[in-house]
C-alpha cells in the first residue's frame, strides 16, 4: 500500500526530532526520474539551496536512499551536511541501543553503510595510480586502508555478535527446560508496544512518544487468567524502507519473534496511515519466512492488537477483523479481553494426553497441574487416570523424565 507524500513527511520528521534535531524546513519534490548525480532535478536543488540558506539549515535530511556521489554533490550544492534515510535510521537506533548485542549490531551496520561512502572523505587528495604497482598515491592508499581496517573490524563485530546469539539461544535453552510460553510484541515503531508491555506486566519499560524508543529485546513474566504463566517480549520497532544494512545486522533481534508460542501484531489504530503501517510489518514478516527465520505457520500464532483506542473514543469504535483486539495500554481498556486471546491462542497450540500415575507419586501430579490443564481425572486404587492438556515442549519433557503411561 502507498504512502501518501504528506503521511511519509510527517514520519520523516518524527525521526528528526526523536534525535533532538529541530525542523526548521520541509519540502515535498515530486520526482519525474531519479538524477545519477543529486537525484533531485537541477531546478530543484537550485530551488531548495535558496531556501536552506534563508533558514541558515546545517543539516539537510532526504527521506530516501542517496548514493555517495549523490550525497557529496548535494553537500556541495548546498554547503551543509546532508544525511540520507538509512543515516538517519542508523544515527536514531546508534542513539538508543543499550545492550552489548544492540551496539554491535548497531555498529556492525554503521560499518557496512560507511564503507562505501569512504571516498567521500578523501577526495582532496591524490587519486592517481603510482608507486611500484600495489601501492597507489596517497589517497588511494588511505582509502584503501580504511576500507581493510572497517573490513577487520566488521569480522570481529560478527564473531562478537555470534557469541552473543548463541548466549542468549542458551538462555532460550534455559526457557524451554522451564518452560514458559512466550509472548512476543512487534508492530510498527510507535505503535506503543512498550506502553502495552508495561501495562501487561507492570514494567517500567522506557515508553516514549518517540519513533524507535525501544531497541533491545526486553522480557518480562506474564500472569494469565488461566492461571498460566507466559514469558513477555518487547521488541524492536517495524517501520518502512528499512535500511538493509539493518534487516541484516538486526535479525537476532527478531529471533525472539521466530521463537514465540504468540506473536501480538500491535497497531496504532488511530494513525491516518494504520493499514500501511499493517502491511510493513506483515511484509517483514513473510520476508523472515522467505530467508528460513519464520515458520510459514505464523499467521496461526498471530493475534493483531489495535492499540490506542482511546484516541477515538474506546475499544467500540475500532473497526476489527475477526480475531483482532481493540485496547488502550494508557486506560487499560480491553486488556482483560487480550490476555483471554492470549491464553486462547496458547490453548490452541497445545496436545491432550492422557497418564495413569501411581497414587504416591504427587510430585508428578502436582507437575501436570503446575503446567498443564487437567481436564478429566479419576482415582483408583492402583493409579490416578488423567487427561491433560500440554504445550509440545512441556509433553515431551514430562514424557522424558516421568515413568507415567501415556496413553495418547
Amino acid at each position: 500500500m502507498s504512502r501518501a507524500a504528506e503521511a511519509r513527511l510527517a514520519e520523516a520528521a518524527g525521526l528528526v526530532a526523536s534525535i533532538g534535531l529541530v525542523v526548521v524546513h520541509s519540502a515535498i519534490l515530486p520526482l519525474r526520474a531519479r538524477r545519477p548525480a543529486t537525484l533531485l532535478g537541477e531546478g530543484q536543488v537550485a530551488q531548495q539551496g535558496v531556501a536552506l540558506k534563508e533558514q541558515d539549515v546545517e543539516v539537510v535530511v532526504v527521506d530516501s536512499a542517496l548514493s555517495p556521489v549523490q550525497q557529496r554533490n548535494l553537500e556541495r550544492a548546498w554547503g551543509c551536511k546532508v544525511i540520507d534515510r538509512t543515516g538517519l535510521i542508523l544515527d536514531i537506533f546508534g542513539e538508543r541501543a543499550a545492550t552489548r548485542e544492540g551496539t554491535l549490531q548497531v555498529e556492525l551496520a554503521h560499518l557496512d553503510y560507511q564503507r562505501s561512502r569512504l571516498v567521500r572523505s578523501w577526495t582532496h587528495l591524490e587519486r592517481q595510480r603510482g608507486g611500484f604497482g600495489f601501492l597507489g598515491g596517497p589517497g588511494e592508499t588511505q582509502i584503501e586502508a580504511d576500507r581493510r581496517l572497517i573490513g577487520d573490524r566488521i569480522v570481529r563485530l560478527k564473531k562478537e555478535l555470534e557469541q552473543v546469539r548463541r548466549t542468549r539461544g542458551l538462555h532460550r535453552s534455559a526457557r524451554r527446560r522451564v518452560p514458559f510460553p512466550v509472548v512476543a510484541l512487534v508492530g510498527y515503531t510507535n505503535a506503543g508496544k512498550s506502553t502495552l508491555f508495561n501495562a501487561l506486566t507492570g514494567a517500567e519499560v522506557t515508553a516514549r512518544d518517540q519513533l524507535f524508543a525501544t531497541l533491545d529485546p526486553t522480557m518480562r513474566g506474564l500472569r494469565l487468567p488461566s492461571g498460566r504463566r507466559a514469558i513477555l517480549s518487547d521488541t524492536v520497532g517495524f517501520i518502512s524502507d528499512l535500511p538493509h544494512e539493518l534487516v541484516e545486522a538486526f535479525r537476532a533481534t527478531l529471533e525472539e519473534v521466530a521463537e514465540a508460542d504468540v506473536i501480538l501484531h500491535v497497531r496504532d489504530a488511530a494513525h491516518p496511515e494504520t493499514a500501511a503501517q499493517r502491511a510493513d510489518v506483515l511484509k517483514v514478516l513473510d520476508e523472515m519466512v522467505a530467508d528460513g527465520l519464520l515458520d510459514a505457520d505464523y499467521p496461526t500464532r498471530l493475534v493483531e492488537v489495535l492499540n490506542k483506542a482511546d484516541l477515538l473514543g474506546g475499544t467500540g469504535q475500532v473497526a476489527l477483523r475477526p480475531g483482532a483486539v481493540a485496547v488502550s495500554a494508557i486506560t487499560g481498556e480491553g486488556l482483560d479481553a487480550l490476555q483471554a486471546a492470549i491464553d486462547v491462542r496458547i490453548a490452541e497450540g497445545m496436545e491432550t494426553a492422557d497418564y495413569d500415575i501411581p497414587p504416591q507419586d504427587g510430585a508428578r501430579l502436582a507437575w501436570l497441574y503446575q503446567h498443564g490443564e487437567v481436564v478429566d481425572r479419576q482415582d483408583a486404587d492402583t493409579a490416578v487416570h488423567v487427561r491433560v492438556r500440554l504445550l509440545p515442549a512441556d509433553r515431551a519433557r514430562f514424557e522424558r523424565q516421568a515413568p507415567g503411561s501415556p496413553q495418547g
